[in-house]
């Protein structure tokens, strides 16, 4: 015991904070990663579940999540990270058990509200803890560090589900007990680690909150906030299409099959590690840069989607998910949000962070039941990601408009 405390002294509190926010992470996205690649069979247990219905489970799920993001984020500002966080992971435990035990679709859309609004309270709390408490010269590395999770959860769900569950190995329900698992795992994790904040300052700052509120709120609504969300709900609308439907578009119409499916969909996501890492250190090098190369990253994630759904070679399509995961939405995201965090109101950093995650995931909302809706009236899903790459044009060119004077003062 005592060589363990000797440990953690030697560990810098940051750094304890980044490894345990990663491990958060990875659970919330194997959660979100395990049941899309096997649509077909929870289409079956169910009676024969239209796509529409199927993308309804994520939609529930992401709408109780981004519901949660900005009365999470004033709630962490004013009560504390630990006092949020862990009640919000038992809350995202119990969502996932219903799940699990579920026996209509209608029950599973409640379990997922549920996991959502619980999995909605993690992200305030995980960058305003990172922008609290991580060196400013290493902030952009830490996020991705931090962001690295996702892209570990994500490649872990879909392998396990479509290896395990896909090839007939356990009923898909047991991944989802595997899952409220590792959560209680989680929630002793952040016990041991997060520090208890000084309630009485947070009282104080809760006293003096109301004669500061119209300041905050307008600081957050300044042209290069509204940018930055414009931009992030662009970025996530890609995403959450590929995190939602690439399994299933890879499988009805590409001819993949298999384990195959979640190893095709899980290199976007395994690349996209060093990509966030080497883009976050080149940004941490060149902090004045950090506008060209989000915009450079973003047109770039675009052009390789739209190479990448529209090749009928297998090969190639391969080589453009993996492209696509070194310069998208992972690699781009952490220095997107170390730069909003530049010039976040003092005080209100979580709740910056939690209107800026609302924008954003107000697309993952929109993604999995528009792209359904897209395949049963077209018969492909291929117009679906046609639109997605149409909206990352637009919220590029809407974020460089507006940060136009600050890209090119810098020149």
């Amino acid at each position: 015991m005592n060589r363990e405390n000797g440990l953690a002294k030697r560990t810098p509190y940051w750094k304890q904070v980044i490894y345990i926010l990663t491990i958060g992470w990875i659970v919330i996205w194997i959660y979100r990663t395990i049941l899309t690649p096997i649509y077909p069979i929870i289409s079956d247990y169910f009676g024969g579940a239209s796509d529409a219905q199927l993308g309804h489970i994520s939609s529930f799920y992401f709408l109780g999540y981004v519901c949660m993001q900005i009365p999470s984020g004033l709630l962490v500002d004013r009560v504390g990270k630990k006092q949020i966080l862990i009640p919000g992971f038992l809350l995202f435990g119990l969502g996932a058990l219903i799940v699990g035990i579920a026996q209509t679709i209608g029950v599973v859309f409640l379990g997922s509200i549920l996991a959502g609004l619980g999995c909605g309270t993690y992200y305030g709390v995980a960058y305003s803890l990172t922008a609290e408490y991580v060196p400013v010269s290493k902030r952009s590395l830490a996020t991705a560090i931090v962001n690295s999770g996702t892209a570990i959860g994500s490649g872990l769900g879909l392998i396990s589900s479509s290896y395990l569950v896909g090839t007939g190995l356990v009923p898909w329900q047991s991944l989802i007990f595997v899952t409220l698992f590792l959560i209680i795992l989680a929630v002793f994790l952040f016990k041991q680690t997060i520090r208890m904040e000084n309630t009485k300052k947070n009282s104080i700052d809760h006293n003096t909150f109301t004669s500061k509120e119209t300041r905050s709120i307008k600081a957050l609504f300044k042209p290069r906030m509204i940018s930055a969300y414009i931009l992030y709900f662009a970025t996530l609308y890609t995403y959450y299409l590929i995190d939602t439907w690439l399994p299933n578009f890879l499988e009805t119409e590409k001819g993949f099959s298999g384990t195959s499916v979640g190893l095709a969909s899980s290199l976007v996501f395994f690349t996209a590690i060093p990509g966030a890492l080497f883009f976050s250190r080149l940004a941490d090098e060149m902090p004045r840069r950090k506008i060209q190369l989000i915009i450079v990253l973003e047109l770039l994630a675009a052009v390789i989607l739209f190479l990448t759904v529209t090749t009928s070679n297998q090969t190639m399509l391969v080589i453009g998910i993996m492209a696509y995961g070194f310069f998208g939405k992972l690699a781009v995201e952490p220095i997107i949000i170390s730069w909003l965090g530049e010039g976040a109101p003092k005080g209100s950093i979580a709740t910056m962070y939690g209107v800026f995650n609302f924008f954003g995931m107000s697309a993952s909302v929109i993604v999995p039941s528009l792209t359904g809706k897209i395949s049963d009236i077209m018969g492909t899903k291929l117009y679906a990601f046609y639109l997605a790459i149409l909206i990352i044009f637009l919220g590029t060119f809407l974020f460089y408009i507006i940060n136009r004077r600050s890209a090119e003062r810098l020149d």
